[in-house]
């Protein structure tokens, strides 16, 4: 199996990317009809954040979609995957568990978000990042 673990942390980094593009992408009206837009994504963030003020809501909800497009295109180009995987992680984690308490453990399981996370978490602790940003600066250093 090891011999395919390059293969899978490829299309592990490319998953997560595409997850975070295509959530951000749809809050942004970009998807078209397909499209949440960002009005809905607003009131969603106030439902899910049940817990925190309402004032709050465009700050998680601006703060979430930066960070998820930086973390899409770091995992896309390979860039830092070690400590962009934590965060990933860190944030879908905390997603998982704001769901949890505002709507029950059903809807995180359904939506797969604590698999999300520990997937995240998974990639960081891989041994290397082939075909990456990563592997071509530590190529570069150990020559």
């Amino acid at each position: 199996m090891e011999r395919y673990q390059n293969t899978a942390t490829l299309l592990l980094r490319f998953a997560l990317a595409m997850g975070f593009l295509s959530a951000v992408s749809s809050r942004l009206g970009l998807l078209g009809s397909h499209s949440s837009g960002w009005e809905n994504f607003l009131a969603y963030v106030g439902k899910v954040n049940s817990f925190a003020p309402e004032g709050s809501v465009l700050i998680l909800a601006i703060a979430s979609t930066i960070f998820e497009a930086g973390f899409a295109i770091l995992l896309l180009i390979g860039y830092q995957i070690r400590w962009i995987s934590v965060g990933a992680a860190a944030l879908t984690l905390a997603f998982a568990l704001a769901m949890t308490y505002s709507f029950g453990l059903k809807d995180p399981l359904d939506y797969s978000v604590f698999a999300f996370s520990a997937a995240a978490f998974l990639l960081s602790t891989a041994p290397k990042y082939p075909w990456s940003i990563d592997e071509l600066i530590l190529k570069k250093e150990n020559r």
